[in-house]
């Protein structure tokens, strides 16, 4: 069993309030929890207007079926004109 988990800081472009933020980030949530067998979730900055950080963590037989995965969740969320990737770190357990 391999467990891998990834964390994403983002900056929101078009944040002004934080319902505008929350309203982007539940989008995002939505689309990784859908396409992805992941648990996702905000867990840094949740009063910041133009910063979020989502975190998502992933169970697989294999090591590279993980770094795949996580790797097309990154690339879901660098496709969001709305936000800017400032940094990801992938860890596995």
């Amino acid at each position: 069993m391999h467990l891998a988990s990834l964390l994403i800081e983002l900056e929101i472009s078009d944040g002004v309030t934080l319902k505008d933020k929350r309203h982007v980030v539940r989008s995002l949530l939505d689309r990784i929890r859908g396409r992805f067998n992941v648990g996702a979730a905000e867990v840094d900055h949740l009063d910041s207007v133009r910063f979020a950080t989502l975190a998502m963590v992933g169970v697989a037989n294999e090591h590279r079926f993980l770094n795949e995965m996580m790797s097309k969740v990154v690339n879901l969320v660098e496709g969001e004109p709305r936000v800017v990737v400032l940094d990801q770190t992938l860890e596995f357990l």
